[in-house]
C-alpha cells in the first residue's frame, strides 16, 4: 500500500492527484509541513509514503521512476520524495526538523536542497541525505520534473511537457541499453510491445520468466525427440523463449515491477534453459545412435568458466580505487567508433547471438555439429575476453578493497579441506601466488583424471594435492592483480575433472549423471554470485560445508572412479551425489530468496 501526501493546496486543473491514483497512491492533502508529520504518522508503518509539492508539473512516468520503484528505500525527482518501510525514520526525523523549522520562523525549503529542488520535499531529501540515508535521483532524460515558481516558468515546463512523448519514452527505456546486436535488432524491436501488452494485462515478469522456462523446456522435449521434425520445432521454441526471456526484463523495467522471486527467477532460469536444452540435444542425438553428452557437458563446463571468470573480474575490480588502464583507455577510444562497439559485442558470443545460432544449427543439421559450433565459438570468445582482462589487470594501477576480496574468497567456494589448509598450512608470499597456485593445482589436477588410468589410486592422490593447494591459495586476501583468476580455475579444475572421469569411465550412465552432477554444483556457483551482487554476502558457510566446496567434491568423485571401477555403481555414485548436492542448495537457494532478507533487484544479464 501506498500513500502520497500533498504538501500544500493543490493546484486548480491539475491533474497531479489523478496522476498519483493511477500509480497506486492513495492522495491526501496537507497544509503545511507539521500536518504532513501527523498524516504521515498515522499510516501504518509498513506501508510507503511520498511527499509531493501540488505544483508539480512533469510526466507521469517520472513520478513513476521516482516514486515506485521497489529497489530503493527512499528517492526522488524535483518536487517529490518517496520512503519504504526502512527509510520511514529517517524521513520522519527529517520532518521533525523541518517542522521545528517553520516553528522557528525558517523556510524548510532552504539551504541543503539542490539548487532545482527548493521545495519541501527536496529540501527533506537533503536533510536524509545529510543524515546517512541514501536517496535515490533516476536519471529523467528527457522526462519532465519541475516545481515552476512563477508564470513564465510554469508555461517553460508545460511547453516542455507536451514536446515530449511520455510512453515513447517509458517504451525506450524499457530496453536494456547495452544488449547485443541480436537482441537490439532483431527482438527488442517488437518484444517491448509485448512487454507492453503484458502490463496493460496486468502479466507480471515472473509470469512472462515461468512461460519463458517452460517454452525452452518443450524446445529441450522436441529435441529429444531425435526427428528433423522436433529439431525443426525445438529451433523456433528456443527463439521463441528467448523472446519472452528479454520481454520480462522489458516488463520489469516498463512496469518497474522488481522482487525478490524475480531477482531469483531471472538470475538462474537462462541458464536451466540453456543447460536443460543442452540435455536435449544429447538425448535426441542418443536416439539417431550418436552419444553426444561428453560434447554436451563440455559446452556447459566451458559457459560456466567463461561466465565464473565474468563474475569474478568484475567483483575484483567494479570498487578498486585508482580503477584505470590503458587497455580501459583504448575500449573506450574505440567505443567512438560505433561499429566496433557491435563487433566486440558480437564476438564474445553473447546469449542472443548464442541462442540464435543454437537455434539455426538444431533446425537444419545435427546435435554433433551443434556442440561444435558452441565449443569453437564459446572458445574463441573466452579467450578474447580473457585476454583483454588479462591485460587490463597487468596495467591498471588499482588498490583492490576488503569487499572485493571478500568476493573472490567466496566465489572460491572453499570447503573443509582447503580452508584447514590455509588456516594452519604455509602462507605463500608474492602477488601473483595465489593464482599461480591455484592454475597449477587445477592443471595437475586436469593432467592426473586424462593421463591415469579410470581409477587409479594415483589420481587420489592429485586430488589431495589439489585440496592442499587450492588451500593454500586462499591462505591470503586476494587482493592481487590477477587473484580474479582464482575462482575460475578451481572451477575449471571440478568440472573437468567430473567431465573427463565421466568420459573415460566406460560406464553406461555416467555421462548424463555427471551432467547432472555439474549442473547441480553450476547451480550453487551461480546462486552465489547473485547474493553477492544483491549486497546480501555468499551462501552460508555451513552450506558450503556440507557439499564439500570444490575440493571435497573433486576428491569424492576421485574415490568413487576407484572404488566403483568399471561398475554401473559408478554411474549411481554420481546420482546419488548429484541429488544430495541439488536438494541441498535448491532448499537453501529458495529459503533465501523468498525471504524478506534477499535483495529487490533484477538482474540485467551478462554478456556472456
Amino acid at each position: 500500500m501506498s500513500t502520497a501526501i500533498l504538501t500544500g493546496a493543490p493546484v486548480p486543473g491539475s491533474s497531479l492527484a489523478d496522476d498519483l491514483r493511477s500509480l497506486g497512491f492513495d492522495v491526501r492533502v496537507a497544509a503545511d509541513v507539521a500536518e504532513a508529520a501527523r498524516l504521515i504518522s498515522a499510516v501504518p508503518a509498513d506501508h510507503r509514503v511520498a511527499l509531493v509539492d501540488p505544483r508539480f508539473i512533469g510526466h507521469v512516468h517520472a513520478l513513476r521512476l521516482g516514486l515506485t520503484d521497489p529497489r530503493f528505500p527512499a528517492a526522488a525527482v524535483p518536487g517529490a520524495l518517496t520512503a519504504q518501510p526502512e527509510a520511514r525514520p529517517a524521513l520522519v526525523r527529517a520532518l521533525d526538523t523541518a517542522t521545528a523549522a517553520v516553528g522557528a520562523g525558517t523556510s524548510p525549503g532552504a539551504p541543503g536542497a539542490p539548487v532545482t529542488d527548493r521545495t519541501v520535499p527536496g529540501s527533506l531529501a537533503a536533510a536524509m541525505d545529510a543524515g546517512g540515508t541514501e536517496v535515490r535521483r533516476p536519471e529523467l532524460g528527457s522526462l519532465v520534473a519541475a516545481v515552476p515558481t512563477d508564470d513564465a516558468a510554469r508555461a517553460e515546463a508545460e511547453s516542455a511537457l507536451a514536446s515530449v512523448d511520455d510512453e515513447a519514452v517509458r517504451l525506450r527505456s524499457a530496453v536494456k541499453a547495452h544488449d547485443g546486436f541480436f537482441t537490439t535488432f532483431f527482438i527488442s524491436p517488437y518484444s517491448r510491445y509485448i512487454a507492453r501488452w503484458c502490463a496493460r494485462r496486468g502479466l507480471t515478469p515472473n509470469q512472462v520468466t515461468t512461460a519463458s522456462l517452460l517454452t525452452a523446456l518443450i524446445a529441450a522435449g522436441s529435441a529429444a525427440t531425435g526427428t528433423r521434425g522436433g529439431y525443426v520445432a525445438a529451433g523456433v521454441l528456443l527463439l521463441l523463449s528467448f523472446v519472452l526471456d528479454c520481454t520480462d526484463g522489458q516488463l520489469a523495467r516498463y512496469s518497474l515491477q522488481y522482487s525478490t522471486m524475480g531477482a531469483w527467477l531471472d538470475a538462474t532460469f537462462d541458464r536451466a534453459k540453456e543447460y536443460a536444452y543442452y540435455a536435449g540435444l544429447a538425448l535426441g542425438a542418443a536416439r539417431g545412435g550418436d552419444d553426444v553428452w561428453a560434447l554436451a557437458l563440455g559446452a556447459m563446463v566451458l559457459q560456466a568458466c567463461r561466465h565464473v571468470i565474468d563474475f569474478s573480474f568484475n567483483e575484483a575490480n567494479h570498487d578498486a580505487v585508482a580503477n584505470s588502464s590503458p587497455t580501459a583507455a583504448l575500449s573506450t577510444k574505440l567505443d567512438s567508433v560505433g561499429w566496433t562497439v557491435w563487433v566486440r559485442r558480437m564476438i564474445v558470443l553473447p546469449i542472443g547471438e548464442r541462442w540464435a545460432m543454437i537455434a539455426v544449427l538444431t533446425a537444419v543439421t545435427t546435435p554433433r555439429i551443434v556442440f561444435y559450433a558452441l565449443l569453437v565459438g564459446c572458445s574463441f570468445a573466452a579467450c578474447y575476453t580473457t585476454a583483454g582482462r588479462l591485460l587490463r589487470s597487468l596495467t591498471r594501477k588499482a588498490k583492490r578493497t576488503d569487499r572485493a576480496a571478500r568476493a573472490l574468497a567466496d566465489l572460491a567456494d572453499s570447503g573443509p579441506l582447503a580452508e584447514t589448509v590455509a588456516a594452519i598450512g604455509p602462507r605463500l608470499g608474492g602477488s601473483w601466488s595465489a593464482p599461480v597456485t591455484a592454475l597449477l593445482a587445477g592443471a595437475l589436477m586436469i593432467a592426473s583424471a586424462l593421463t591415469q588410468p579410470f581409477g587409479s589410486w594415483h589420481t587420489i592422490l592429485a586430488a589431495v594435492v589439489y585440496a592442499m593447494l587450492s588451500g593454500m591459495a586462499v591462505s591470503r586476501p586476494l587482493k592481487g592483480a590477477l587473484d580474479w583468476l582464482v575462482p575460475p580455475a578451481f572451477r575449471a579444475a571440478e568440472y573437468c575433472t567430473v567431465l573427463i572421469l565421466a568420459a573415460r569411465s566406460d560406464v553406461p550412465g555416467a555421462l548424463p549423471a555427471a551432467f547432472g552432477l555439474v549442473s547441480a554444483v553450476a547451480y550453487h556457483h551461480y546462486d552465489t554470485v547473485y547474493r553477492i551482487r544483491g549486497g546480501t554476502g555468499a551462501p552460508p558457510r555451513w552450506l558450503v560445508r556440507t557439499i564439500g566446496g570444490h575440493e571435497g567434491r573433486t576428491l569424492v568423485v576421485t574415490v568413487f572412479a576407484a572404488v566403483f571401477t568399471r561398475h554401473s555403481t559408478f554411474t549411481t555414485a554420481l546420482t546419488a551425489l548429484a541429488v544430495a548436492v541439488a536438494l541441498v542448495v535448491l532448499v537453501e537457494s529458495i529459503r533465501f530468496w523468498v525471504s524478506s532478507g534477499a535483495p529487490a533487484v533484477h538482474d540485467e544479464g551478462e554478456p556472456a
